[in-house]
């Protein structure tokens, strides 16, 4: 193996060419690793929150060549720990470790995403399969009474989960500004909060839209009392007029070659003077490659949208009259599902094992450093195919 000289002023582009290039033995790779970690303020063998202890001398060199894959899925088998996962997260993404650290299957994972649509309709299902279809039950236990699977709005005061859930479907109903007898469509409709939400509050009927057989079972079962409908499709087998649209939480598993396709969807099924609310993660870069570890292990096929990639989509179809963002609400309510996993956790221990246990906190505690460090976002974009006369009201 070539040597690697150590410089105390190498840029993070040059240390990256050098292990692109050569095979790092364990010594120098954990060398390597050490001295990155220390640029964000994380020690190997520390003893404060954010500090990492590794328990496999073959990590580092794991993770210079397959990335946070290799982290991932050493953390799942029990090679390494951080007293507070999130915040040994929050302080790699703050200072930018995961665009210094790039192996190849990051590269290779860029240009797979180019050139495939891995979010075909054939496709579309698997993550319905994989990640929503592991038990109501144990949704149930982890989110709140509502069981919303996306970020609370904390902003105005909320001080508990159903509280924050509450609040964020309230203000979604205000900026649609529904009104009693309209007809709301909700693409990626999760077990059903937000149309059980606007028709018990607002009055209005609703179809909701899931890839996910148990979120449509539940559903339907639950608001079997209400004047909605709940449907086993695919966003691209609707064509139907509504009044107003929204899509909490789903444009993430939308990809890159289907945004365009989506906009026309929504354009379609939206009356000329209705609204469309899409909330969303997103992200600060536009074009970087999912996360591998999330992509094999929760939400496969998954993509985070850049603004521009939103942006570029709704042109000529969508005139956007706000956007706002609270992705910081998405830490807190991520730590309080932790909580609750945590809490419910003997329930589900003998059926899914330590394994899923470690792999669910990697999950939650890792997605949640990112909102704190801001390296990902929550928007939700308020739109109309033509523009309010007189301006559309932004509602916080």
């Amino acid at each position: 193996m070539a040597a690697i000289r150590e410089k105390s002023n190498s840029s993070f582009e040059e240390l990256n060419e050098i292990w692109c290039e050569v095979d790092i033995s364990r010594t120098s790779a954990g060398k390597l690793i050490a001295n990155l970690l220390a640029t964000a303020d994380v020690a190997v063998n520390g003893e404060r929150p954010q500090d990492i202890k590794i328990f496999d001398e073959n990590l580092p060199s794991k993770i210079l060549t397959r990335g946070n894959l290799a982290l991932g899925e050493a953390y799942m088998d029990g090679k390494w720990d951080s007293q507070e996962l999130d915040e040994f997260f929050c302080h790699l993404l703050r200072h930018k470790l995961d665009q210094q650290v790039v192996p190849l299957m990051t590269k290779i994972n860029i240009i797979k995403e180019k050139l495939f649509n891995l979010q075909s309709h054939k496709r579309a299902w698997q993550v319905g399969v994989q990640h929503y279809d592991i038990g109501n039950e144990f949704y149930a236990a982890m989110l709140d009474k509502r069981m919303t699977y996306t970020c609370g709005y904390w902003s105005n005061g909320a001080t508990t989960l159903d509280d924050a859930q509450d609040a964020k479907l309230d203000l979604i109903c205000k900026k649609l500004e529904l009104k009693p007898g309209m007809r709301l469509l909700d693409i990626g409709c999760g077990w059903g909060s937000l149309i059980g939400f606007a028709a018990e509050h607002y009055g209005v009927e609703c179809v909701g839209v899931s890839i996910s057989k148990e979120q449509i079972e539940y559903a339907r079962e639950r608001y079997k009392h209400l004047p909605v409908e709940f449907r086993f499709a695919d966003y691209r087998e609707l064509n139907e007029k509504f009044d107003r649209i929204a899509s909490i939480g789903m444009f993430e598993h939308v990809g890159q070659k289907n945004y365009n396709t989506y906009m026309c969807v929504a354009q379609r099924c939206l009356t000329d003077d209705g609204i469309f609310l899409l909330h969303t993660i997103g992200k600060n870069i536009q074009g970087t490659p999912a996360d591998p570890w999330i992509n094999k292990y929760i939400f496969p096929n998954g993509i985070l949208p850049a603004m521009n990639d939103i942006v570029n989509a709704a042109e000529g179809l969508f005139v956007i009259e706000d956007v706002h963002n609270f992705g910081s609400d998405y830490d807190k309510t991520l730590l309080m599902w932790y909580k609750n996993f945590v809490n419910s956790w003997p329930e589900f221990s003998e059926r899914m094992g330590e394994r899923f246990y470690r792999m669910w906190s990697y999950y939650l505690l890792s997605c949640a450093g990112a909102f704190r460090s801001r390296d990902i976002q929550l928007w939700q974009f308020t739109l109309t195919k033509n523009g309010r006369i007189g301006g559309y009201k932004s509602l916080r």
